[in-house]
């Protein structure tokens, strides 16, 4: 999954960055402004409103990853064309999470595994909204889950190395993360499209 990342973004890696400093400052620093210029909390229901973004990112390195397309900015506001669709489906995902987490921590972290691919099936299944795409995610992810811990494992190396750098090395990493997980489920979803096919 690495090595097709990187070859997925070579020749790219320019687009990438920009795109993820962009969402950074869109996501983070704005809603951040927001409540220490405007009025405590303000800036909290700002990022809740611009959840679709996260499903923007999913978009351009799914796209890139399938046709070599290049990274541009605007691919970040394709959540927002399908907003209450989007926006349900993240916020429910969230929710779901959050009360799992509420039990226990460790289910809570198994079940976000279980909807890791829910931007995804967004993007692939535009006829499925809410329940219907978590539920399609849980069951790609059957047997998944760890593979996809064991993935995000591999990164922790850079993870420390981008630290030193005092977090800028993140701008580089956070898109090396991003089209390997794509990689990952392109696979996933052509083993779930195969058990469907076989049980039909």
């Amino acid at each position: 999954m690495r090595a097709a990342a990187r070859i997925s973004l070579s020749g790219k890696w320019g687009g990438a960055v920009v795109m993820g400093l962009v969402y950074f400052v869109v996501y983070g620093v704005f809603p951040a402004g927001v409540d220490a210029f405007v009025y405590e909390h303000v800036g909290s229901v700002a990022q809740l409103l611009l959840l679709p973004l996260a499903y923007g990112m999913v978009v351009a390195y799914l796209d890139n990853v399938r046709s070599g397309e290049e990274y541009r900015v605007e691919q970040l506001f394709a959540g927002f064309k399908d907003y209450t669709r989007v926006f349900g489906t993240a916020l429910l995902t969230g929710v779901y999470t959050f009360l799992w987490t509420l039990l226990l921590i460790v289910p809570g972290i198994i079940k976000s595994y279980s909807y890791a691919m829910t931007y995804y099936v967004l993007r692939d299944c535009p006829e499925l909204k809410f329940n219907g795409v978590i539920e399609r995610s849980m069951a790609m992810m059957q047997g998944h889950k760890f593979d996809l811990f064991y993935l995000q494992l591999t990164f922790i190396g850079w993870g420390l190395l981008c630290v030193l750098t005092l977090g800028i090395g993140f701008l580089w990493l956070v898109p090396y993360m991003n089209a390997a997980q794509a990689h990952f489920y392109e696979d996933v979803k052509a083993e779930f499209e195969n058990r469907q096919a076989q049980a039909a």
